[in-house]
């Protein structure tokens, strides 16, 4: 896609972070954008608004295929389509091991982060297929490439989301579209990504206690740190619109994180201590 002004981006998890920096960013561009999150978008709304471009919101939980279809159907009346789909909504979990985390917390990392984006791909992509023009773009993570102890469902949403992206990126090349894909594997940002737990919906009963084990205590502690410290995604949300441009599939943050995360495959293939992709 040479061009972004004029053009319609859709973005999931759009009231804050990276979803909130990627409308901002987009909206430079000269693009409408469509907002969808559980959370209240309207300040992101007045900001996008403000920069002389359209916009619309709508609150999406996007673990249900039916929310994502019915975003899709109201950028089709209202913006005419979209040109761009961002999944980028997302969830930490509550840090417990493989044994001890609860079902619920599985079912809801599982509902937004994986089938959130099949969701988005299920109700986005035909549509762009069928214009033979447009873009993908899947929020993944450093935790996408080497897996972080005690959020297990994290991380397996993140591998997925990755394998999903690269599938996807292929079976549109080989049925002869245009639409393109780009995954996305950021290091810690300055987002609220660590704040665990929020947005936990009631249907899941009873939020799950967060584990008084030493070590998913670290963790969380060491994340939650490096989150606070982490860069702007302002700077992830300007590579995107870049990234659209130029076609480039993947995007990382932090070299150095992403060569200790890929490096920790081979040391287990060699039978040796994986390294941890934690900086």
């Amino acid at each position: 896609m040479q061009a972004l002004k004029g053009k319609v981006v859709a973005i999931t998890g759009a009231a804050s972070g990276l979803g909130r920096a990627m409308a901002l960013a987009f909206a430079d561009e000269g693009m409408n954008v469509a907002l969808a999150d559980v959370a209240d978008t309207s300040d992101v709304f007045a900001e996008v608004e403000a920069k002389g471009v359209s916009a619309l919101s709508l609150k999406v939980d996007v673990s249900r295929q039916e929310d994502v279809e019915r975003f899709a159907q109201l950028i089709d009346r209202d913006l005419g389509g979209a040109d761009i789909i961002c999944n980028n909504a997302g969830v930490v979990g509550h840090g417990n091991t493989n044994w001890e985390g609860t079902l619920s917390d599985w079912e809801w990392v599982l509902g937004v982060n994986l089938m959130g984006v099949v969701h988005g791909i299920r109700a986005f992509v035909p549509r762009l297929v069928e214009q033979n023009e447009g873009h993908v773009v899947n929020t993944a993570s450093l935790a996408g490439l080497g897996a972080i102890p005690f959020m297990a469902p994290y991380s397996a949403t993140k591998h997925a989301v990755v394998a999903i992206s690269e599938a996807l990126f292929h079976e549109l090349q080989l049925s002869g579209s245009a639409v393109r894909v780009t995954v996305l594997c950021p290091g810690f940002l300055n987002t609220r990504i660590a704040e665990f737990g929020r947005n936990w919906p009631e249907r899941l009963g009873p939020r799950p206690e967060l584990s008084d084990d030493p070590g998913a205590q670290f963790i969380r502690n060491m994340a939650t740190t490096m989150v606070e410290q982490g860069p702007s995604p302002t700077a992830l949300a300007d590579a995107v619109a870049d990234a659209i441009t130029t076609g480039r599939y993947m995007i990382t943050t932090d070299a150095a994180m992403t060569a200790a995360a890929m490096s920790s495959r081979q040391g287990q293939v060699d039978g040796n201590e994986p390294v941890l992709p934690l900086g």
